[in-house]
């Protein structure tokens, strides 16, 4: 019985590393999506940029990762999985526990760029999960950024 609970609990703490590191992978691949679409602004644009992001399925859109773009009053300016949220300010959008995660955002973009956490629906499970969310300015008025649920 001894041996079958330490074989158990070595087993859970295998899986828990796993998830740690899967985790840690998604914010890399999170981060480096960003990097990428702060490039190709740079590179290409404001108008081609969110062209670009709001394509469904172009190159800022890879599985659950995606890019998001917002001006600083709050606007959206790209999210290629909700087009409805387009042209409407949510800077007073808040999670479910009261935090006010946009406002927390576009200060964090206005920063240079950073990591958020809040709590979002899934919309894969329908349920409201933690989020992160890394976010950069990449002009005087706009920060792109892209998510991961933990």
């Amino acid at each position: 019985m001894k041996r079958f609970l330490v074989i158990s609990l070595a087993g859970i703490f295998m899986v828990m590393c796993l998830v740690s590191i899967t985790l840690a992978a998604s914010q890399e691949e999170a981060k480096a999506m960003v990097e990428k679409a702060a490039e190709f602004y740079k590179a290409n644009g404001k108008d081609k940029a969110m062209a670009a992001f709001n394509d469904p399925k172009g190159q800022f859109v890879q599985g659950e990762l995606y890019i998001i773009a917002y001006d600083f009053e709050g606007k959206v300016l790209a999210n290629a999985t909700s087009t409805k949220l387009i042209g409407k300010n949510i800077i007073n959008m808040k999670d479910p526990d009261g935090k006010p995660f946009m406002k927390e955002l576009l200060e964090t973009a206005k920063k240079g760029s950073g990591w958020i956490e809040y709590k979002f629906n899934d919309p894969k499970t329908n349920k409201i999960r933690p989020k992160v969310t890394y976010v950069q300015k990449v002009d005087s008025n706009v920060a792109i950024g892209c998510g991961i649920y933990k």
